[in-house]
């Protein structure tokens, strides 16, 4: 309850912890944007390609050969035996499935070619190879 004598203060709208809180939202949201580029395999130095395309294809398998030739199916080392039986169960009956392969440049042709023999034995499965550009 106001007193009658009291003078009235004018209407003030104080903005500054207002700018502050948008300060701290932008802060998060452009952090957070820094996360968002998802590597989808181990990192491996990519041969250069100049006719190299960007593919975006919803559903990936990442296959991933490493400098010590050592063979990963999404992140997770993998015996190269056990690779067509994994890639079959990952791909099921969807069409839509890419199987990129991350070649380190160092490894020996004869390692890759034997990876991508056995991901060509799985129906449907289409084959892609990494590189940059």
């Amino acid at each position: 309850m106001r007193l009658p004598d009291e003078p009235e203060l004018p209407l003030q709208i104080n903005i500054v912890p207002m700018i502050d809180v948008i300060f701290a939202i932008l802060t998060f949201f452009i952090m957070s944007t820094l996360f968002l580029t998802r590597s989808e395999g181990l990192p491996v130095n990519l041969p250069k390609a100049s006719t190299a395309k960007q593919q975006q294809v919803p559903n990936r398998i990442t296959i991933t050969v490493d400098d010590k030739e050592q063979v990963s199916l999404n992140r997770k080392p993998i015996a190269i035996d056990d690779l067509t039986q994994q890639v079959r169960t990952l791909v099921g009956s969807n069409p839509d499935v890419l199987v990129i392969i991350n070649a380190d440049e160092k490894v020996g042709y004869g390692r890759v070619v034997a990876v991508m023999d056995r991901v060509r034995k799985v129906e449907g499965a289409k084959l892609a190879i990494a590189t940059q550009k």
